[in-house]
């Protein structure tokens, strides 16, 4: 059975904890049952421009923004149960932990990665780059939006899909 939720952050700089914004995926059964995001005021609350070149996103996009700490107690009932997969889980595992800590929240502990997946099972001279865009461009996979944190979400949901044996 294929069932889990891929989701994806993006930072407003470099402090792991500073997500801007946050989209996730459910799969169920293989199957994309439902989808959720947010912005959400970073912690500490300042934009790298870096950062910002990245994703589009400002000051203007998140200061009514609520903070991850609501943010992540209200999706908990839906989440509960779900093993978590990004693209590149070791950042956004680190940054989810790191404002799960500044909250007092429970960090979540079971991912799964589908760059890491993609590395184990696509030869390198048959894809030199795992990114996410070259992984959704190799398998057909429409990404429109690409470091929009549901886009993204959805494209990992996807790979996940194709790539991992869960």
């Amino acid at each position: 059975m294929k069932s889990f939720i891929a989701i994806d952050v993006e930072t407003a700089h470099f402090e792991p904890s500073s997500i801007c914004s946050i989209g996730a995926v459910k799969v169920v059964e293989g199957v994309i049952v439902d989808r959720k995001y947010s912005l959400v005021c970073p912690e500490p609350n300042y934009y790298a421009y870096r950062c910002q070149c990245v994703h589009g996103l400002g000051d203007k996009d998140t200061f009514d923004a609520p903070s991850f700490g609501r943010v992540w107690e209200q999706w908990q009932p839906w989440l509960e149960g779900f093993r978590l997969i990004a693209h590149n889980a070791a950042f956004d595992s680190k940054c989810i932990k790191s404002a799960c800590r500044i909250y007092g929240l429970a960090e979540p502990e079971n991912w799964g990665c589908t760059l890491k997946a993609a590395r184990r099972k696509i030869p390198r001279y048959a894809l030199p780059s795992k990114s996410l865009d070259s992984l959704c461009d190799f398998f057909g996979i429409k990404l429109e939006n690409h470091h929009n944190a549901l886009d993204d979400a959805e494209a990992c949901a996807k790979l996940a899909v194709i790539l991992i044996d869960l």
